[in-house]
């Protein structure tokens, strides 16, 4: 007959008992010259045997069980429910075995929080950082305005426009804010369609003409694309993804560079955009970091160069909302290149 492992510490008592007994009876029928019969004896010790066998069994999973449970209820963090009274053992080893892997999946939640807790600070200090400045900054307008110097006509005007930038970046930080929670909770439904990325790279560089030659860059391909290539994924999005690109190329390429966008086939199914600037570059020590939510490698130069701090992070959202990856690869000094995958139409 094979016993379960589980069993094991109440078989071998239970064992251990009978004999015991048999040996205490045998005993007693000596002292006392009586003789019973063989077929006596093996009936009291297979009675004996199968009751210790219960009683022992079950009483250990008891105490086993209470032991446990007096653990968990010192523990605040860890909740009684999650023992399930039947997977209790009298088997030390399996008992040992189930502790530890309860125990790492508890230490594996708490790291995890810990990480989720020390992001949830930074990045509320982040966010009241980037709010409190433009608050500040047209507070400080308005206040200035209501002290007298709404009186002259040229100040005032200049103030006004002023506290203008100011509500036009809280409402660009409460709108890129919005869209990385919509992608996050997933929210933002994405229309599949299929695009000639060629024509919305052009349409892109045509929306961002000006502002490229007011920093005196030039916006290009790295060589003539006269066919359509065509991709999966929703058109206003990937817009929104190269606009956040090549204004990030624009905002720190150098006066008289150049952002270059090429297109290659990065596997069967697939194409990746590249963007490439040839400005300052970036530290290899900032590159894990950069997609993150108003995470900046000059904090004072990023504010002056304007936006919400959230480009990056929308551009990645977006990316692998399409299922498809997004990379960064820069040398200090010569520039960067960020690049994203799509579907290729085959």
């Amino acid at each position: 007959m094979v016993f379960k492992k589980t069993y094991k510490f109440a078989f071998v008592s239970a064992l251990l008992l009978s004999f015991l007994s048999c040996f205490i009876l045998y005993g007693l029928n000596a002292y006392f010259n009586i003789t019973l019969p063989f077929k006596y004896i093996l009936f009291f010790f297979t009675a004996f045997f199968l009751t210790s066998l219960l009683i022992i069994q079950n009483r250990v999973q008891q105490f086993i069980y209470k032991k446990v449970q007096k653990i968990y209820d010192d523990v605040s963090l860890l909740d009684v429910s999650d023992v399930d009274k039947k997977s209790i053992t009298s088997d030390m080893d399996t008992l040992s075995k189930k502790v530890n892997e309860f125990a790492e999946g508890k230490r594996l939640e708490i790291e995890t929080l810990k990480v989720r807790e020390a992001y949830r600070r930074e990045f509320l200090g982040n966010i009241s950082h980037e709010l409190k400045t433009p608050l500040f900054t047209i507070q400080g307008y308005i206040l200035t305005l209501l002290e007298g110097a709404a009186k002259d006509k040229e100040l005032r005007t200049k103030y006004l426009k002023r506290a203008d930038i100011g509500v036009e970046r809280l409402i660009y930080i409460i709108k890129d804010l919005d869209m990385i929670a919509k992608l996050e909770s997933g929210n933002l439904n994405l229309k599949s369609e299929v695009i000639d990325i060629v024509s919305l790279i052009k349409d892109s560089f045509e929306l961002l003409e000006i502002k490229a030659k007011k920093n005196n860059i030039t916006l290009t391909f790295d060589k003539n694309y006269d066919i359509p290539i065509l991709v999966k994924g929703d058109k206003e999005r990937l817009e929104q993804v190269l606009i956040n690109l090549i204004i990030n190329s624009i905002k720190y390429g150098i006066s008289g560079g150049m952002t270059t966008v090429s297109i290659a086939l990065f596997s069967d199914s697939q194409v990746v955009i590249n963007i490439q600037d040839n400005g300052e570059g970036i530290n290899e020590i900032h590159i894990p970091r950069l997609f993150e939510r108003f995470y900046r490698v000059e904090r004072s130069r990023s504010r002056e160069q304007g936006g919400s701090g959230l480009g990056l992070a929308i551009v990645k959202h977006i990316i692998e909302s399409h299922k498809q990856q997004v990379f960064v690869k820069s040398t200090l000094g010569k520039g960067a290149t960020f690049s994203f995958t799509l579907e290729k139409v085959i």
